[in-house]
């Protein structure tokens, strides 16, 4: 049975009617009978990363919303714990690369090998085969080897020796770096932070959270206690009803207007692209279904706008100097467009 809510093309023209079909459709369990699901994946996780719903929150909504995630923050916080979590309660493959200056392409992609005896070439693949890779501190590659990733976010395939291979789906890169230490570093360029749908913190539990963590972890580890609530399937079914949640023109008009404005601020050089448009507006229909509502609001739009957005603007100089900070410039933003009623 199909859990999606049909196709576009067979809902009527009436906005009325249209949503109300929609809404008559989930509520008779077509579209949250995975409701279940996501509240077993939200308390897993949790259990793994204490008293950081926020960032549970964003990380299933980058999954869900088919996007790449960007965990920024200082070492020892959860980033790779998280990531793998969220491979192990979707049962799903995952893989590990840690990134450091000597890592070359082929170290992630594969490569071609000579069979000396035939003397024909067999293709060896790589890590980046797999649903889940986390590229731990990436920006300790060098600009070579974090291109190397630019193909498979953008179109779910690798190119080797002229040779196209498809990746498997879901297929999700979560990436970490040290937001501190720079030395020895490569920052992102635009392109490939462009690429990640979402960038955030997890930040340092609270002490009465942190006290729970030691106790949690003086048996062993609790990623040993995490189950596959779901699989590979269960998400591309998810990720298929994400992508037909009801987005009016008029929401859809005020993020138009909100990117809009930031290419237009003169405290910014580079303003939002088209690729940063698609991501919010898909993240916001992660966002409305992880809230069971089959609609996006405009709350939705500026929850999402610092994760998803500051990482693609480009401060202008005078910005700079005058110590202001991409996510204040966005927000500033928000704060000064009309949201529609």
């Amino acid at each position: 049975m199909r859990l999606g809510l049909g196709s576009e093309a067979s809902w009527p023209k009436n906005p009325l009617g249209q949503r109300t079909r929609i809404r008559a459709k989930w509520e008779n369990g077509v579209g949250f009978q995975h409701r279940e699901v996501v509240d077993g994946l939200r308390s897993a996780l949790g259990q793994v990363i204490r008293g950081k719903p926020e960032a549970v929150e964003l990380l299933l909504t980058g999954l869900l919303a088919q996007g790449h995630i960007l965990l920024e923050d200082v070492p020892g916080v959860g980033k790779t714990t998280l990531a793998k979590a969220l491979a192990k309660v979707f049962s799903i493959e995952f893989a590990r690369v840690q990134f450091t200056p000597d890592l070359l392409p082929a170290d992630i992609l594969g490569s071609e090998l000579l069979n000396p005896q035939d003397g024909s070439f067999r293709f060896r693949r790589g890590p980046i085969f797999t649903h889940v890779l986390l590229a731990d501190e990436i920006n300790r590659a060098s600009p070579r080897t974090q291109s190397a990733l630019l193909e498979a976010m953008n179109e779910s395939q690798i190119t080797i020796e002229g040779k196209t291979h498809p990746l498997q789906e879901p297929f999700c890169v979560i990436a970490t770096q040290n937001p501190v230490d720079f030395q020895g570093t490569y920052p992102l360029p635009e392109a490939q932070l462009d690429r990640f749908m979402l960038r955030f913190g997890v930040g340092y539990p609270d002490p009465s959270e942190e006290m729970e963590i030691l106790y949690a972890h003086r048996s062993g580890s609790p990623l040993d206690s995490v189950h596959a609530i779901a699989t590979a399937e269960d998400l591309l079914r998810l990720q298929q009803i994400v992508r037909e949640i009801e987005v009016a023109r008029e929401v859809a008009g005020y993020l138009l207007r909100i990117v809009d404005a930031t290419r237009r601020e003169s405290s910014l050089e580079l303003g939002i692209s088209t690729r940063g448009t698609l991501a919010c507006f898909r993240a916001a229909q992660a966002r409305a279904f992880l809230s069971e509502r089959t609609y996006v609001s405009p709350h939705d739009i500026q929850s999402l706008a610092i994760p998803v957005l500051a990482h693609r603007v480009q401060l202008a100089s005078e910005a700079r100097y005058a110590g202001k900070s991409a996510r204040t410039i966005v927000s500033e933003i928000v704060s000064g467009v009309d949201v529609p009623l």
